[in-house]
């Protein structure tokens, strides 16, 4: 008999949310070419890898028996998959250099305004004067400047203004659809948002705030209206964030533990999406 935490809701009863929560994951599995096949390949290494690192009973060394009881897959492709690691969401090196220098020009005195709008930057300047140059290096000296400068042009997430400054545009903000920037994002994201709700519904420690507001039979109109506000709020707030975290990093000793805010937005026309893809009770 298998040992589950006893808040945890039963299969039965999982399987209409579940349901639920994959049919966008589905529509873009089928877009993006990934097979029913090749989707039972990832997951049954997933299943063997969490059973094995995250059901490990206290003193016992974790067999190919208890991980095949655990799964449900065979034993011998248990032997098989045990080892091999599941994939792994490491950062980017450049996703990472990129994000932390728009959080530096977003949330730093010296590269704000006195709104904490992000400055209009010179490319170089003097030293103990603020630049796009001394923005780069405060965050890393592995790139040059220039280099960085040159990228972020071609990506068209800066521009240059009449005066000759690096002008941070809006393209910066959101990564274009399909980039290996929006990509990693969509993983981290989705799998933060989903691990704060599965630590919810499992009752594992003090709760973590996931909510929503939500109005349904609205017009068109008025959805696009409160559409506009929630994005005008919620830019708001994580530049907000955004700032004080920087500075508070700047004197904090350091660690293992890492911290994610994040937000979304989502309208649709019910209607469409009910005809489209009329819900079912799950087998």
């Amino acid at each position: 008999m298998v040992d589950l935490p006893s808040s945890a809701p039963d299969a039965a009863r999982l399987q209409r949310p579940l349901a639920r929560l994959l049919r966008p994951l589905v529509r873009l599995f089928i877009r993006c070419g990934i097979t029913f096949p090749a989707l039972c390949d990832l997951l049954r290494e997933l299943y063997v890898n969490v059973a094995e690192h995250e059901f490990a009973l206290t003193g016992k060394v974790q067999t190919d028996s208890r991980v095949s009881l655990l799964t449900g897959i065979h034993r011998k492709e248990v032997a098989r998959l045990r080892g091999a690691g599941a994939p792994v969401s490491t950062v980017p090196a450049s996703i990472s250099r990129t994000s932390r220098i728009f959080a530096r020009w977003l949330s730093a005195p010296e590269f704000t305004d006195a709104d904490g709008h992000p400055l209009p930057l010179a490319r170089t300047g003097e030293e103990g004067r603020a630049s796009f140059e001394s923005l780069v290096v405060s965050v890393t000296r592995d790139v040059r400047p220039r280099a960085i400068l040159d990228e972020w042009l071609n990506r068209h997430l800066v521009m240059i203004d009449a005066e000759g400054r690096v002008v941070l545009t809006e393209a910066a903000f959101v990564p274009p659809g399909g980039s290996d920037q929006q990509l990693y994002y969509f993983g981290r994201n989705l799998h933060d948002h989903v691990a704060a709700a599965v630590a919810n519904v499992l009752g594992e420690g003090p709760r973590f705030m996931e909510r929503a507001v939500h109005y349904d039979g609205l017009s068109e109109e008025l959805a696009a209206t409160l559409e506009k506000r929630s994005r005008e709020l919620a830019m708001t707030a994580l530049k907000t964030l955004n700032r004080e975290a920087n500075l508070a990093c700047e004197t904090d000793a350091g660690g293992t533990w890492r911290w994610n805010f994040g937000v979304y937005i989502f309208q649709e026309d019910a209607k469409s999406a009910d005809e489209g893809a009329p819900e079912k009770d799950a087998p």
